[in-house]
């Protein structure tokens, strides 16, 4: 049992936590907590850190072939990134997903046509992680992101997806405004959530290849990013609402997608 805060290894999941750059160094990131746990991938899997009173109370959730250190609980606060930490953490191998080999993938199949979620420089966790778990509700394919998005690998993030990370391929890309070119010659729409001559958002055909763009939260999005949209969109607000939050906004368009593909498909 590790009973000390100076140990290295406690050291180095409170740094895996708080470091993007170590991270990104070491091709792995944190997650907390028994259905994270629970739902990782087995081949993600690098190291399991329990805490003395886990151990106690839920050894049975431990697989036998499964090796895991035991933390004290009060080194196991420590290294932890929550106030009420639930005494299982888990170190997981990031996972790779090839942009061109999907998109070459979901644009040859003929029975669905793919739908994707774009995210220029959106810096809230909470908004990109629930953008995900939205997103794999409404049955998205994949998120693409900007490198000034806030780190899709960050606790913050990690936590509000609710394990939809494991799920939801991800892409992140050096030019958004390449990577929209690019699906539109793959023959996808590009919907960008704009004010400016736009339309309201339920009036698009979505059944076929979609993407949808959504901007930073207060600045929106680039002109330049902007400009290569197939078309704008918008989602029209009574009262003195000026706009949703990028979370609520993506998942209502997403879900008309959804709404769309579902009676697309009945008829």
């Amino acid at each position: 049992m590790i009973t000390s805060m100076a140990n290295s290894k406690v050291k180095r999941l409170a740094a895996l936590a708080q470091k993007a750059k170590m991270r990104r160094e070491e091709q792995c990131f944190v997650v907390e907590g028994i259905r994270m746990f629970r739902e990782a991938p087995a081949d993600w899997i690098r190291e399991v850190y329990v805490s003395e009173s886990f151990l106690q109370k839920h050894r049975r959730e431990l697989p036998d072939s499964q090796p895991y250190e035991i933390l004290s609980d009060a080194v196991f606060q420590k290294a932890s990134d929550t106030q009420t930490p639930q005494g299982v953490l888990c170190v997981l191998s990031v996972p790779h997903y090839e942009l061109s080999e999907r998109l070459e993938a979901w644009c040859t199949d003929t029975e669905r046509a793919p739908l994707l979620m774009l995210l220029e420089d959106l810096q809230d966790p909470g908004n990109v992680g629930t953008i995900l778990r939205a997103g794999e509700g409404a049955g998205v394919d994949g998120v693409i992101l900007t490198k000034q998005t806030a780190d899709i690998l960050n606790p913050k993030v990690i936590r509000a997806t609710m394990g939809s990370i494991y799920r939801v391929p991800f892409f992140i890309v050096d030019s958004l405004t390449d990577t929209i070119d690019l699906l539109k010659e793959k023959g996808m729409t590009v919907y960008a959530a704009h004010l400016d001559d736009s339309v309201p958002y339920d009036v698009p055909d979505y059944t076929r290849p979609t993407a949808f763009l959504i901007g930073n939260e207060g600045n929106g999005l680039r002109r330049e990013t902007a400009a290569r949209a197939s078309q704008y969109i918008k989602i029209p607000m009574a009262g003195q609402v000026e706009s949703l939050n990028a979370a609520m906004a993506s998942a209502i368009l997403m879900y008309e997608a959804a709404r769309q593909r579902r009676i697309h498909t009945n008829i």
